[in-house]
């Protein structure tokens, strides 16, 4: 039974603002390590950053009025054949996330079911 949808879009020169303004602070602030260093290998990171940032805020609209969710409690990792999920830190969803992922050079875009 699915019970939370989420989906979120962000242009990728937003983020790259962000980068340009607050640097590491700001990726520390809301990526974990992992995302990190995979955006890092990326030759265009921003939109790989993007991707993770608008997963992060679908599976925050999915949860609804959770205000216990912060951003680094979400990490968005690749399986081995680069399907994208959400492991969560301290929590339970009593249930499966599940999210799908993509951008182009402007936009990232990302949706989540939560399942129970």
């Amino acid at each position: 039974m699915i019970t939370g949808t989420g989906i979120d879009i962000i242009e990728i020169e937003r983020l790259q603002k962000a980068l340009d303004r607050w640097g590491e602070d700001f990726l520390k602030h809301i990526f974990n390590e992992e995302e990190i260093a995979y955006a890092k290998n990326k030759k265009f990171p921003a939109q790989h950053y993007a991707a993770r940032f608008a997963a992060k805020e679908a599976i925050y609209k999915a949860f609804g009025d959770d205000k216990t969710l912060g951003w680094k409690d979400m990490t968005i990792l690749n399986d081995e054949n680069g399907k994208p999920y959400c492991q969560l830190k301290n929590r339970d969803p009593k249930g499966e996330i599940l999210i799908s992922i993509s951008h182009t050079k402007n936009y990232a875009v990302a949706s989540a079911i939560i399942t129970s």
